[in-house]
């Protein structure tokens, strides 16, 4: 699962726009809009999201998960658990 504001986080690391990305990933610009849109967890096909996360990854963005480890060895930012919402 990505959270939109993981999903808007990955293009700020990466400094492109929401049109890079749907270009990028090989989706529309308002299945973009409407992903970061989302509250929480991304919502939509499987497909499209399947796709922006492979962009992502080709990118250099790694996606970590609630609780996981990052083994990679590059920059990046994560909240606190404590983070307030």
């Amino acid at each position: 699962m990505m959270t939109a504001a993981q999903l808007r986080a990955a293009r700020a690391l990466l400094g492109i726009d929401q049109k890079r990305l749907a270009e990028l990933a090989g989706v529309s610009v308002p299945t973009i809009q409407r992903m970061e849109a989302s509250p929480g967890n991304v919502r939509g096909v499987v497909e499209s999201l399947t796709k922006i996360v492979e962009a992502l990854d080709r990118a250099g963005v790694e996606l970590i998960g609630e609780g996981a480890q990052s083994l990679g060895g590059g920059r990046g930012v994560r909240l606190k658990e404590s983070a307030p919402k």
